[in-house]
């Protein structure tokens, strides 16, 4: 019976330490960001990272370019990001970051943080999109 208690309390905190954690400074109201140009990251190699963003975007009516090389001259605000996964039978998404900037300052920051690497926790399974939906919406709150 002890050792049922002590791996119940050996479950519990593996799961506790596999929660996620997000970081976001958002983006203020003074900007009136309508349109974003998305600096693409070859590096990523997750397939779902930047389709979630750019829908994401459009659900907050912000329409977004990918370009590769040298920003736009026709650009106000741009957005760059990095991701990373680990494998776990199957690749997933531990860390992500999007930074918003506008005419080459900073002006909002997102990061997510998936603590433990997922631990024994099936969510860290899931898709970008869902990972990254609550950094983008407090990314984007104050714009509404």
């Amino acid at each position: 019976m002890k050792n049922i208690n002590k791996l119940a309390v050996a479950a519990g905190i593996i799961s506790l330490s596999a929660c996620t954690a997000i970081d976001v400074k958002p983006i203020s109201k003074e900007n009136k960001v309508s349109h974003i140009c998305i600096q693409e990251n070859p590096k990523v190699i997750i397939r779902d990272f930047l389709p979630a963003i750019e829908n994401i975007l459009q659900i907050h009516l912000i329409t977004s370019d990918v370009y590769t090389g040298k920003v736009p001259e026709d650009c106000e605000y741009k957005m760059t990001y990095v991701a990373f996964q680990k494998w776990d039978f199957v690749t997933y998404m531990t860390d992500a970051e999007v930074r918003v900037y506008k005419q080459g300052k900073q002006i909002g920051y997102g990061q997510y943080h998936l603590r433990g690497g997922g631990g024994l926790s099936l969510m860290k399974w899931s898709g970008a999109k869902s990972k990254m939906t609550p950094v983008m919406e407090e990314l984007l709150a104050e714009l509404k």
